[in-house]
């Protein structure tokens, strides 16, 4: 077994394909020291054979509140049997870079339970973890690179023989360029159209999404591709007043295929629509014909009957659908490949020091500082020729967008809502900015036809029992989940006696965003699931109102009481909005409060908040 694992193996477990991003940087710089690697996705790898490994490099990201991502989730309970021992991994050299966001309270938490782990059974690290930070001005690159620069060195001495020339000597990048990882294969028309010609205007539409989205390279999850469901907007309405500076909207959708049942908490991804008018400015730029139909394989794979069930689809299609033409921003090695097909000198130049060491910071500032899209970036660089399979490979995915479901299916049959945030802001030159799927959502009118693809999961908010007393807070949008909860308690409480819900809201002005108003008011009186004559209750802190900023956590400080006797009779705690500071604020209050209430230190606070949490009675789902 042994022998078959004399490479280095990179294993990602990635979320939003900043994982995958990393570990592909990782190998690029291994093959340019003529290393041996296998390169692989968490959940294609059979943990089994870890102990079997010489070298393994982990690239995990952190989710959520600490989590997991999905594909890692299978890994880490082989991980967790307790009949592993100590010495399992002895001999085992591995390293471990974790991708996070400081901003959160358990940043980068995957990757040091992860490495922890490894050592607990027995594996020896070759480096210090690497930990790389969104907040960083360089992204998570601003650790990766020094991260990188050790690995080498240090697994050098382990196992000299994966660098035949040592740990500096690089192959000439005009090598490794030729080589995209990714073949475009083109197909008769006639014989594609055959596919379609029986098929009604929906079916054609979720072969095509199922189709485009499964051969992309960047997918990462294979069983993903297809739409759960089509949804057709029904109703579009503002709930921010129009000069309020928000624009918060209320979206409701009628499954227009078979309906998906889900519960509260649960979470919608939406495939977003792209511009056509930008789609067809990047087709035109790469010289690209629109009407060819096409199927996209690895390079690895040269059995072609391995396509096997993959239907061809008009390139136009693809692109529309899979690549991220006019929204995210291309990632540094996007610069290193373009500089190989750059013609004009001044352009290949310029390329060269964004892709360096030295001009990283430079390439910040102007790619993602500003938002700078594929479309943008090529149109800076005109003498740019990159072939369409590169393209394919380096393009960033077209990613579906989450958004907490604001609705229960028992108050809504056949319908799911949401409540969106259309996002927009001005980058540092001054240039407007809008957010790929809330734009696109907002300006779909319910009376035109729209077929919009979408897929149900879980979050981070379980569905609770009637009889759970609960305490909910939602600023803003964070509201989005709990609208939900109170519609579905509201209509258990007509057949059966239900627990109390309390709910703190914030918003600026209560004119101005008093997100759903008139629902929460009359859950609150006559003694709705809200009041206070049920034991619960609903609380808003306007932040703007008045000269001294007020949020939710001092509205909370002003029901310590109450809300310590409801944490006694055992309330679940749900948290949901902003992922700034209002999680972490919000937890500081709930500890104050229990030291308060319950007479105990702070750190006895402390570790009661973490109870309720390991109990499964403390839920955070947040969002930037």
């Amino acid at each position: 077994m042994k022998e078959q694992c004399k490479k280095l193996s990179i294993i990602y477990a990635t979320e939003t394909g900043n994982a995958s991003d990393a570990a592909e940087h990782i190998a690029r710089h291994a093959e340019r020291r003529s290393c041996p690697l296998n390169l692989l996705s968490i959940h294609q790898y059979d943990p089994s054979l870890l102990s079997f490994e010489e070298a393994v490099i982990f690239v995990v990201s952190t989710t959520g509140q600490g989590d997991t991502p999905d594909s890692m989730k299978i890994f880490w309970k082989f991980l967790l049997q307790r009949n592993l021992t100590t010495s399992w991994l002895k001999g085992v050299h591995y390293a471990v870079f974790g991708l996070g966001d400081s901003s959160y309270p358990k940043y980068n938490f995957v990757a040091k339970k992860l490495d922890k782990r490894l050592m607990d059974l027995g594996g020896t690290p070759i480096v210090e973890r690497g930990l790389g930070d969104d907040q960083h001005p360089s992204g998570y690159e601003g650790s990766l690179d020094p991260w990188m620069s050790s690995l080498w060195r240090m697994l050098y001495m382990i196992k000299p023989e994966f660098f035949p020339n040592g740990p500096d000597v690089l192959i000439l990048d005009t090598v490794l360029i030729d080589q995209p990882k990714v073949q475009i294969i083109y197909h008769n028309i006639d014989s594609v159209e055959s596919h379609f010609s029986t098929a009604s205007d929906l079916t054609r539409l979720e072969i095509q999404v199922g189709s485009a989205r499964s051969l992309h390279p960047g997918k990462s999850s294979p069983d993903r591709s297809r739409p759960d469901c089509f949804l057709k907007m029904v109703k579009n309405l503002p709930l921010t007043r129009s000069n309020h500076g928000k624009d918060v909207r209320h979206f409701e959708f009628e499954f227009v295929s078979d309906a998906i049942e889900y519960d509260v908490g649960d979470v919608l991804d939406i495939l977003p629509g792209q511009d056509v008018a930008a789609v067809d400015a990047f087709i035109r730029r790469c010289n690209l014909d629109p009407d060819s139909f096409i199927t996209v394989k690895p390079r690895e794979l040269d059995d072609c009957s391995a396509l096997g069930s993959r239907v061809p689809v008009k390139l136009r299609t693809f692109v529309e659908l899979t690549m991220d033409v006019a929204s995210a921003s291309p990632r540094r090695y996007f610069f290193e490949v373009m500089s190989f097909f750059a013609t004009a000198e001044h352009e290949r130049e310029r390329l060269n020091y964004f892709a360096s060491p030295e001009g990283r910071d430079d390439l910040y500032q102007y790619n993602q500082k500003e938002r700078r899209t594929v479309l943008e970036v090529l149109e800076d660089f005109p003498s740019v020729e990159m072939p369409f399979q590169w393209l394919v490979q380096l393009v960033p995915p077209l990613k579906t967008r989450a958004f907490s479901i604001s609705s229960s299916q028992s108050s809504h049959h056949n319908q799911v809502h949401l409540t969106v945030n259309v996002v927009s802001w001005t980058t540092p030159y001054k240039r407007k900015k809008k957010g790929l799927c809330s734009s696109w959502l907002a300006a779909l009118d319910p009376e035109d036809a729209n077929f919009v693809p979408a897929w149900f999961h879980k979050g981070s908010l379980p569905k609770p029992p009637p009889s759970l007393p609960l305490i909910l807070v939602g600023p803003g949008t964070g509201c989005a989940p709990f609208r939900g909860f109170v519609e579905e308690r509201a209509l258990q409480s007509e057949t059966t006696s239900t627990a109390p819900i309390m709910f703190f809201f914030g918003c600026q002005n209560v004119d101005g965003d008093f997100l759903y108003q008139d629902l929460w008011l009359s859950h609150a009186q006559n003694n709705g699931v809200l009041s206070e004559a049920k034991g619960g209750g609903f609380y808003v802190a306007f932040s703007r109102d008045q000269t001294q900023k007020v949020y939710v956590q001092h509205k909370m400080k002003e029901q310590s009481q109450r809300i310590w006797n409801l944490l006694a009779e055992g309330a679940a705690v749900y948290i949901a909005g902003s992922s700034t500071k209002m999680p972490t604020d919000v937890t500081s209050a709930f500890e104050e409060i229990v030291s308060k209430e319950n007479e105990v230190s702070s750190d006895v606070a402390v570790r009661w908040i973490r109870a309720l949490e390991r109990s499964g009675k403390y839920h955070i789902e947040a969002w930037s």
